[in-house]
């Protein structure tokens, strides 16, 4: 039981995700379902300490992912992190949402709209989706020890089916967003350029 997110994705009800071009698209199962929500009712006990522990490792296994938070791009020392407010405040939003998106399981289509929406600020924010599988492992190496031996394999493979779906759909919604705002560019340019038939005498 890794600390990676691999080889599953969640089908929602209106398109396939799929992390790859020959993967299959897996099913979240009832049991999966409940699996997640038995689980969460543990994790957010914790759901702070979660939040820090899961970007202070983001941070560390990929400092990379830095240079999308501002507030964090120069912070060197890990130590640091592990007590900034501007962290566990980001934490917190983030767990926020996967405590929206573990309440709506039964509800995939509050869901997809949840996880489309927040893929469209990302693109606001500037975050690219190559960033996003990573919170989800982490995530997942930060719960394991709050789970202790309530952690299983099955119990993993509903955690990283879940952030795959969610995730391929936080993809879509930053590429809808970034094709928005490039055709509006687009017309916008195409407005500013003067009309040549008008400038002939």
């Amino acid at each position: 039981m890794g600390c990676a997110i691999s080889g599953s994705g969640l089908t929602p009800r209106t398109a396939e995700i799929r992390t790859t071009e020959h993967e299959s698209p897996a099913r979240l199962t009832p049991r999966h379902i409940h699996l997640i929500k038995e689980s969460w009712k543990v994790i957010q006990e914790d759901i702070a300490k979660v939040g820090i522990i899961m970007f202070v490792r983001l941070f560390e296994t990929h400092p990379e992912c830095k240079d999308v938070f501002f507030l964090f791009r120069d912070v060197e020392d890990l130590e640091r992190l592990r007590t900034s407010r501007e962290l566990r405040a980001h934490g917190l939003r983030v767990m926020s949402f996967i405590e929206k998106s573990v309440a709506r399981l039964d509800q995939l289509e509050r869901l997809e709209t949840l996880a489309l929406e927040l893929g469209k600020s990302h693109y606001r924010y500037n975050a690219p989706p190559k960033y996003y599988g990573y919170v989800g492992a982490e995530f997942i190496c930060a719960v394991q020890p709050i789970l202790k031996d309530k952690w299983t394999a099955e119990l993993e493979q509903a955690w990283k089916t879940l952030f795959q779906y969610v995730t391929g759909i936080m993809k879509e919604g930053y590429l809808e967003e970034e094709r928005t705002k490039r055709n509006l560019m687009l017309t916008t340019s195409t407005k500013e350029r003067p009309d040549k038939r008008n400038t002939m005498i």
